[in-house]
């Protein structure tokens, strides 16, 4: 009897405890309300924040808003008593330059560029070495038994085939080591890794597609260029030279000469960045990111940004109150969430780069997944007449089957969207996996989903506004991310990568 009083007593203690997890689950989901998303909308796309480009006083005026936002829900900064990030950076013009190899002298922009600054340095008879594709990879490797230490290394673009016409590491497709957006910082973090004094990249795509953009920038004819201007962006140099120079640079014995001083002005913008600690694995951190800024006032209108990207902010924002709401009513979470609005997307993702590269807030090995939100509140108009009720899913079984199944079931216990998976693809034309800040989560294998509802006649433009946000869909994407970033916080075991 005494056994029968205890055993009845731990299951009603069991099934009150999971009962009261559910009704604490279920009053945060429902706090995600419209006109709560519209009323934080207006005020983020609002002629107020000017824009918010990299660096404005409208940007300073959002982040301040945002960091307000978290205080008054008392969920605290990550680390050292800011909400606050600062992120060096550096617009950049035509460097003081010349270069000549072996007495033979080029020309800038129609030769060559600089694409990364290296140190201001002069360069005098040193070493140069031809070094194949400039890859190291487990399938195939240019640097074998080659020493390339205090050398500058020369590489070809692309990746080389076998006599079958297949790429050597991934057969029939080509690999990381030739993408587009990939391909010259990994060749040159291999280079500088192995000790290499410079690189030079050999390919007439990527001359052409940088010389042409360098150019106009340097011209004052479009805006100035912008990159990460903490020291360890900035001590390695990487040119890249029109392929009509390579069979003389793959020649033996060439020796380098180059003066070069950078153009620089240095400023930072701020990321940012609050926490909720886990109880019970609390070094174990979802990361949820979205981009604060959008690109200003052009030609005197000002460029709104309701879709890009007040629908991830206010997104990031409003799942935020959900578990601060959980937390209210006594909920602890396992793990924790960082929630990181980043700076300068629009300026080639450098927020998010400066986070994961150089200054994680939180270990990168301890952080299990990200959910990222860009542009997740409109239609695509090439879906035409389908049902509005979906949101794009990028990225989410490409490192992580857990994080798959976590996903599909968020969306058919809690947000019944369709789930489109027609951009979940590295190898999509449109190179969506690489175009936001997740990206520089997977680089570093973190598993990561991109939130998106596709690219419009408004993108960029003064008309992206707040009413044309679909408020109905919209609210059903921001509950599938809050219930993911839920079973994420709370599921016993942590998710596994493939």
């Amino acid at each position: 009897m005494k056994l029968k009083f205890l055993l009845h007593i731990t299951f009603s203690f069991i099934s009150i405890h999971i009962y009261s997890q559910s009704e604490v689950l279920l009053k945060a989901s429902n706090s995600i309300k419209i006109d709560e998303l519209k009323e934080k909308m207006y005020k983020y796309a609002s002629d107020e924040f000017e824009g918010k480009d990299t660096p404005s006083k409208g940007q300073e005026l959002a982040v301040a808003y945002l960091a307000n936002h978290y205080k008054k829900l008392n969920i605290p900064p990550v680390k050292n008593n800011s909400y606050f990030q600062p992120v060096p950076l550096q617009f950049e013009s035509k460097p003081e330059i010349s270069l000549n190899i072996s007495e033979k002298d080029f020309m800038y922009y129609d030769d060559y560029i600089s694409y990364k600054n290296g140190p201001d340095k002069i360069y005098k008879d040193e070493d140069i070495l031809y070094v194949g594709y400039g890859i190291e990879d487990d399938k195939y490797s240019d640097y074998k038994d080659i020493d390339v230490k205090g050398k500058v290394v020369v590489v070809s673009g692309g990746e080389p085939k076998n006599n079958n016409n297949e790429y050597f590491i991934n057969g029939n497709e080509k690999s990381k080591w030739s993408n587009i957006r990939q391909e010259i910082n990994l060749k040159s973090k291999t280079a500088k890794t192995k000790g290499a004094l410079a690189l030079i990249i050999v390919d007439e795509y990527l001359h052409r597609r940088y010389s042409y953009r360098y150019k106009y920038s340097d011209s004052g004819k479009g805006g100035k260029r912008m990159e990460l201007g903490n020291e360890e962006s900035n001590n390695f140099q990487v040119l890249l030279f029109s392929e009509k120079h390579k069979d003389f640079l793959s020649e033996n014995n060439l020796r380098f000469n180059m003066n070069f001083k950078k153009d620089v002005q240095t400023f930072s913008a701020d990321n940012v960045a609050s926490i909720i600690r886990g109880s019970e694995f609390p070094d174990e951190y979802v990361i949820l990111t979205a981009h604060l800024d959008h690109v200003g006032i052009q030609n005197g209108e000002i460029y709104n940004g309701a879709d890009d990207n007040g629908s991830g902010t206010v997104a990031m924002l409003e799942i935020a109150e959900a578990f601060a709401l959980a937390m209210e009513q006594g909920y602890s979470l396992k793990r924790s969430i960082v929630f990181l609005h980043v700076t300068a997307e629009e300026r080639g993702l450098l927020g998010s780069e400066y986070y994961a590269d150089y200054d994680p807030l939180v270990p990168i090995n301890s952080t299990i997944a990200n959910l990222n939100m860009d542009m997740m509140g409109r239609a695509d108009p090439n879906r035409g007449i389908k049902n509005l009720n979906y949101v794009y899913v990028i990225g989410s079984d490409i490192l992580s089957d857990d994080l798959h199944k976590i996903n599909l079931d968020a969306n058919e216990n809690f947000a019944n969207l369709e789930l489109d998976f027609r951009y979940n693809d590295i190898n999509d034309p449109n190179q969506f996996y690489y175009r936001s800040d997740h990206y520089h989560f997977v680089k570093n294998d973190i598993p990561s989903i991109f939130y998106f509802s596709g690219v419009h006649e408004d993108y960029h433009k003064p008309t992206d506004t707040a009413e044309k946000i679909l408020y109905e869909p919209y609210k059903r994407r921001v509950k599938l991310i809050f219930h993911t970033a839920w079973e994420l916080a709370n599921r016993n075991t942590r998710i596994k990568l493939k």
